[in-house]
């Protein structure tokens, strides 16, 4: 089936992915990242177990290894030196069948973490939480990591958006020292609600630093120094909630089902699998069963989105889409 239009044409792909035969996958609330590797890997995370999983092209699994993170939920590749890293958000706490899909009540303050590991699961470098007065009391939840990368010329610095947690995103060197934080009152937008995604965006001569602002509808872009630079998309988004670029093009996924595609000048081009009304649904991204408790959806259709939550684009234009909903999602864009 295609969808879209132009040179945002695609081939809507379910299935290509061979998971391995587990009790827990279709059980396991999705709500993870996906990274593409310069090889097209694709690299993801286990709806249910704590585990980081690499598929080649086919969707073949190449490798995977067991992870110390509650989740993965955002997952950035980065190139230092020749050698590809992955920096992983991990933003403390998942919801667990077991507890009927709620957060386990004992659980206290949660502190997640922001951790740069090589591909075959070593750490490399963990980031201190900021030393800020409200983490004394609140949680720290990140969603993101954004690098200004060296190979793009930039200077290394690190951001991590506390998406769940404070609602700021905070910015550190290249080796984990902690810079300053940037909260959306820099500019009159406002404060953030839910920066659940970062990226740094080098399609033009100087690079920019775009936070997904998903609880006000909108994107806010600073220069990587921090400054605000300007405010859009409240007459364009629902809920940006992940953002990659093919060529000019930025590519932004709306957990209010459907896949947004603007211009260099911030300008909509076309919506994607364009499904928004579901989230109207009693229990969505799921639907509840006679007890109330969620169960995965029968809303499911070819050709429209759930919930796109993790993206991912490899060189040859291709989007990797996964859904958040009991069991995911993981459907291949295949560009045409």
């Amino acid at each position: 089936m295609r969808i879209g239009t132009g040179v945002s044409t695609y081939e809507w792909q379910e299935n290509w992915v061979k998971y391995p035969t587990s009790e827990s996958l279709n059980s396991g609330w999705s709500h993870h990242g996906v990274a593409i590797s310069e090889t097209g890997d694709i690299i993801t995370y286990h709806p249910a177990d704590p585990t980081v999983m690499i598929f080649d092209k086919k969707g073949n699994l190449k490798s995977s290894w067991e992870a110390d993170f509650a989740d993965a939920h955002g997952i950035t590749l980065v190139k230092d030196s020749d050698t590809e890293f992955l920096w992983i958000a991990d933003n403390g706490a998942k919801r667990q069948a077991g507890y009927q899909y709620e957060y386990p009540s004992d659980m206290g303050r949660i502190e997640g973490k922001a951790v740069k590991v090589t591909l075959d699961g070593r750490t490399v470098l963990q980031l201190s939480q900021p030393d800020r007065p409200k983490y004394r009391d609140g949680d720290y939840k990140p969603t993101w990591v954004a690098v200004n990368e060296e190979r793009n010329g930039g200077n290394g610095d690190v951001w991590v958006a506390d998406g769940y947690g404070q609602s700021e995103v905070h910015r550190y060197t290249k080796n984990g020292d902690y810079i300053g934080t940037i909260d959306g009152t820099e500019g009159p937008a406002g404060h953030f609600n839910c920066p659940h995604a970062i990226f740094v965006d080098t399609r033009k001569n100087v690079p920019e630093l775009y936070v997904a602002d998903r609880g006000n509808g909108r994107i806010q872009v600073y220069d990587m120094d921090g400054s605000f630079n300007r405010s859009f998309g409240e007459d364009i988004f629902i809920s940006p909630s992940g953002i990659v670029t093919d060529g000019d093009l930025m590519v932004v996924a709306e957990l209010d089902a459907r896949i947004t595609i603007l211009d260099m000048d911030d300008k909509l081009v076309t919506y994607l699998g364009d499904n928004h009304e579901v989230s109207d649904g009693a229990g969505w991204p799921n639907e509840l069963d006679s007890n109330g408790v969620p169960s995965r959806t029968s809303r499911l259709k070819t050709g429209k989105f759930n919930s796109p939550h993790g993206l991912g684009v490899d060189g040859d234009g291709n989007l990797y889409v996964a859904e958040w909903l009991i069991g995911g999602r993981f459907t291949r864009l295949a560009k045409i």
